[in-house]
């Protein structure tokens, strides 16, 4: 599977990643067995990027990683996981994780940005990983902390790259306005971008991808299925959208867009997929996957030829924006706007 390097770093990522946050028992219950088999899936289907945080199952998540990652040479893949929840003992146990991961309770989430807060929190990934380093450290949804986030964590974090303890920085979130701050004002060689590029919202030409190409920074894609709208050939009412019950109007539209999908001989999770590929600054779409069943779909979507006229299509009808880049630009090219 192609890579594309984060830029101004040595770190690379396939073009496909495999997001972690299944292996923490987000919604449901994931066996360990499906956890292990759907990482060997991945590596078999040529993944060699992996993303989780401490936030994704109070750390099941990343030990799980870890562990079916233990016997493979570490040089061969990237991992990256992110700060800004530190998990300490839960006074107030009710039994199961209030945070939408199946998982007890015994840990709790403390927002925490600070530099002490920072390393405490990667020390404690890479023992629960059994990692010798990260790859890459994202500032995860730092929406209400912005100013410890900015005079703390980034510059403790790039202090950490410098160092060569990690080889790249930057933030995740699920807003595009805030990203682009980091890239503007920070040391952020990349940011993680949720559900703000995608056929259903893309709000992200507004600021941080044309921010990303000015600067000749990076983007992760993510969510680029909203949350469950986009990932059927056929949409239905009841499927989600950005973590909720998706409107009526979104299905709609949702449904207007598989249509002229199969118009052009393809399917709206496969189209969903090919649209973030296309633009210049996305080097990476990272896809959440909890068993082998889903990331062997996830690697076929992935192949499957996207027509370029479907793009077309879809502006002219309006599905689309009109400043969608006209031409694949998975390439990086002054051609793209």
């Amino acid at each position: 599977m192609r890579k594309q390097r984060i830029s101004h770093t040595a770190v690379e990522l396939t073009e496909l990643g495999f997001g972690a946050s299944g292996l923490g028992n987000l919604y449901r219950t994931t066996p360990a067995e499906d956890a292990t088999a759907a990482v060997e899936a991945a590596w078999e289907a040529g993944i060699r990027y992996f993303d989780t945080a401490p936030h994704y199952g109070l750390g099941l998540s990343e030990r799980r990683l870890g562990a079916a990652l233990r016997h493979r040479p570490r040089a061969d893949y990237t991992v990256s996981s992110k700060v800004g929840r530190l998990l300490v003992p839960n006074e107030h146990r009710r039994g199961v994780d209030s945070e939408g991961f199946v998982v007890r309770d015994d840990l709790r989430r403390e927002w925490d940005f600070s530099r002490d807060g920072v390393l405490r929190s990667i020390e404690a990934t890479l023992q629960r990983a059994g990692l010798d380093r990260l790859d890459v450290v994202y500032v995860h949804d730092p929406d209400d902390h912005w100013q410890q986030a900015t005079d703390e964590a980034m510059p403790t974090l790039a202090d950490l790259r410098d160092q060569g303890v990690v080889g790249a920085v930057g933030a995740g979130m699920n807003q595009s306005a805030m990203l682009t701050r980091f890239l503007r004002e920070t040391a952020a060689d990349v940011v993680m971008l949720a559900g703000r590029y995608t056929l259903l919202d893309q709000s992200a030409l507004d600021d941080v991808l044309p921010a990303a190409q000015e600067l000749g920074k990076s983007v992760v894609a993510v969510g680029v299925f909203n949350s469950g709208l986009l990932s059927q050939e056929q949409p239905e009412e009841g499927m989600k959208y950005d973590y909720r019950m998706a409107p009526p109007e979104l299905v709609t539209r949702a449904r207007a867009i598989a249509e002229v999908c199969v118009g052009h001989g393809t399917t709206l999770p496969a189209a969903a997929i090919a649209f973030a590929r296309r633009h210049p600054s996305i080097i990476s779409v990272t896809l959440g996957m909890r068993s082998a069943a889903h990331v062997n779909r996830n690697a076929e979507l992935r192949r499957r030829p996207v027509p370029e006229g479907l793009w077309d299509d879809l502006r002219e009808r309006g599905l689309i924006r009109p400043d969608v880049p006209a031409e694949n630009c998975r390439q990086r090219s002054s051609r793209c706007r």
